[in-house]
């Protein structure tokens, strides 16, 4: 398995993980708060807080403080003020209760210590009607990505949404490497 480490501007990566055509699936908009979980660099936050706009929010948060710091410079060289950027566990991240239009795992579900908890922080962190958004591996062999027997399947994190209090809306593939599960309350 290639160990590949993907950067917040990777062309190669946009060629068959597009952000914007994911956001326009999701119905990400102006004015909307979105919270990436996990953000790493911020392939999804970046042009999430473009998307959003003056008039949005965007909450980033992950583990990792280099990718933070990295993540908070480029939206500094952007001018984006509607993105804030912390360090901290998922599972002990709770940006707001009910102020998110979406809650957004990008690829990294799997990684979390407890995925049930990050799921229920979410489900605190929503909007009524918000949506929690799982973008993760499929659960097959491939080039890159995390091992095999650290992947979810679709039943795997649909299981843990819906014990969570989630309402799965739907299910479909985002491109030859992922899966994509949009729920809700």
């Amino acid at each position: 398995m290639n160990k590949r480490r993907f950067r917040a501007i990777d062309p190669e990566r946009k060629a068959w993980q597009d952000p914007e055509k994911i956001f326009r699936t999701i119905g990400l908009s102006k004015s909307m708060v979105f919270i990436d979980v996990g953000c790493a660099e911020g392939y999804f936050a970046l042009p999430a807080a473009r998307q959003v706009g003056p008039d949005g929010k965007v909450y980033a948060v992950d583990i990792n403080a280099d990718a933070v710091r990295v993540l908070s410079e480029q939206a500094a060289n952007e001018g984006l003020s509607n993105l804030s950027a912390d360090v901290k566990t998922a599972e002990e991240t709770i940006v707001c209760n009910g102020c998110a239009d979406i809650v957004f795992f990008g690829i990294d579900l799997h990684d979390f210590a407890d995925p049930e908890r990050v799921i229920k922080n979410a489900k605190q962190m929503l909007k009524p009607d918000g949506k929690l958004i799982d973008l993760d591996w499929k659960n097959e062999s491939m080039e890159f990505g995390p091992p095999l027997a650290k992947r979810f399947s679709i039943d795997k994190a649909k299981g843990m949404m819906e014990a969570a209090g989630f309402r799965v809306h739907s299910v479909e593939d985002s491109g030859p490497y992922h899966y994509l599960i949009i729920a809700g309350n």
